[in-house]
């Protein structure tokens, strides 16, 4: 079906195979974001130029689309600004949420669209929950909330820290730290995989006010993920497993990205978005997830080091002080 859509961001690590994906599927795609990238987009796809921190909607004048894709939104205080925007203008307004929203710990050990929303490690986390508050509890507009996980395309996917920094961590041989014993299990998606469900839900009318979770149907440990790095670059990753708690009292900062997210398993159950968007498969092989992400990694370590950040100093701290416990 020939739909026009608007894509809020378009060139993400996300919204790009989506743009792709919705191209390929005969809509006419317009992209909205700031300009700042070199990211190719396919060929009739219109751009226009806004920020979300400042007049983002100048450029729209009075257009209105099918559907509109919103991956840039991340505060309550947008989503209101979003819902004066939209409402009248979209048959669809798509709100793209994140998965680090459901409950921690979960209690249920498979996460479905019926887990709870509740997050209170996280700042992250609880402004994407109260800006699906605010969408859901207006009627003037039509929306469709959508919950990746963990999500890749050009990034590495490392539990703690800046990836590319890990990795060349892995290449000189020291360890990179790993929350707890890394045998919690994580699920990773290729952004290509998610882009088909998520492209069959525009325009769908049995989308239409309700929410969806899109991930693969495997976890994997954190140890066999950094494995994975470590093999795709040559080299094998030395694990410094180290307590979550701990963790947060060297470093507040990491409560949210851990306790709040990372350090717990996580497993979907995509059922939900299987019976509206159709069947669709997602890579399960760590080496195959990995393979695009690695090759743009190598890309940019093609670049000198920078100097040692903060952050690493205070890892070599943390792994020395932790392998000397316990010895006499």
């Amino acid at each position: 079906m020939a739909l026009s859509v608007l894509y809020i961001g378009g060139t993400g690590q996300i919204s790009l195979p989506c743009v792709q994906e919705s191209v390929a599927a005969g809509h006419d795609v317009t992209v909205l974001n700031r300009g700042k990238t070199s990211v190719e987009l396919p060929k009739g796809v219109r751009t226009l130029t806004g920020d979300m921190a400042g007049n983002v909607y100048g450029n729209l004048g009075e257009s209105t689309y099918d559907v509109v894709c919103q991956f840039r939104l991340y505060t309550p205080e947008q989503m209101r600004r979003d819902i004066a925007t939209f409402t009248g203008r979209t048959g669809q307004y798509v709100f793209i949420s994140s998965a680090s929203a459901y409950q921690k710990p979960a209690r249920h050990y498979i996460i479905t669209e019926k887990t709870p929303l509740e997050n209170p490690y996280w700042e992250y986390s609880r402004s994407k929950i109260a800006a699906e508050r605010l969408l859901r509890d207006q009627s003037q507009l039509h929306w469709t909330i959508v919950r990746p996980s963990h999500t890749v395309r050009t990034g590495i996917p490392i539990q703690i820290g800046d990836s590319d920094a890990a990795i060349r961590r892995m290449l000189a041989g020291r360890p990179v730290i790993v929350a707890g014993d890394g045998t919690s299990l994580w699920t990773l998606t290729r952004a290509r995989d998610l882009a088909v469900p998520f492209v069959r839900l525009l325009g769908n009318p049995k989308a239409i006010d309700d929410d969806f979770q899109i991930t693969a149907d495997r976890g994997h440990t954190w140890n066999a993920i950094h494995d994975a790095i470590g093999r795709a670059f040559g080299v094998t990753a030395i694990h410094a497993h180290v307590p979550t708690d701990t963790l947060v009292r060297y470093h507040p900062a990491w409560e949210g990205p851990l306790v709040g997210d990372k350090s717990w398993s996580a497993l979907f159950d995509n059922s939900k978005v299987k019976g509206v968007a159709g069947p669709f498969a997602c890579a399960e092989d760590l080496d195959t997830i990995l393979e695009e992400s690695v090759m743009h990694a190598k890309a940019r370590l093609t670049t000198p080091a920078p100097p040692p950040s903060a952050e690493e100093i205070l890892f070599d701290r943390i792994i020395a002080e932790q392998a000397a416990l316990g010895r006499p």
